[in-house]
């Protein structure tokens, strides 16, 4: 029974599943989109929701010494400067209204090789976008 778990194991051992949902949300952060397996995509959206939201509370706080702080929360996930400024800087001024919901999955319909089934993680649209 599965009961109170509440972690996507992934079939992976702890630093590997870390790494992974590290390598995938950089790649979202850096290309806004990523095609993945279902199960991953459930997954990082998880894991890229908390961080966006670490990044918009960066841009609204009024408290330098916070903001600062949760630049190198989101820096310790994603492993490089240009990365985090990007996603504070740029990405999360868009979303500054919104609470949560910054990631969503598309499913796109089975792999050829294996069957498995494929989705692409992107982030929404921000509330002031259009196109």
């Amino acid at each position: 029974m599965r009961h109170r778990v509440k972690r996507h194991r992934l079939g992976r051992y702890g630093s590997h599943r870390k790494s992974l949902l590290r390598n995938l949300s950089r790649e979202i952060v850096e290309h806004g989109a990523v095609v993945t397996t279902t199960a991953k995509a459930k997954a990082v959206k998880i894991f890229m929701d908390k961080l966006m939201a670490k990044a918009v509370e960066a841009v609204t706080t009024d408290d330098r010494a916070k903001s600062v702080h949760l630049r190198r929360q989101i820096n310790a996930v994603l492993g490089d400067r240009r990365l985090t400024n990007k996603l504070v800087d740029e990405i999360a001024k868009r979303y500054v209204g919104r609470k949560s919901g910054f990631v969503r999955v598309l499913r796109l319909g089975y792999r050829r090789g294996d069957a498995a089934e494929m989705s692409l993680v992107q982030l929404v649209e921000a509330s002031g976008e259009q196109g």
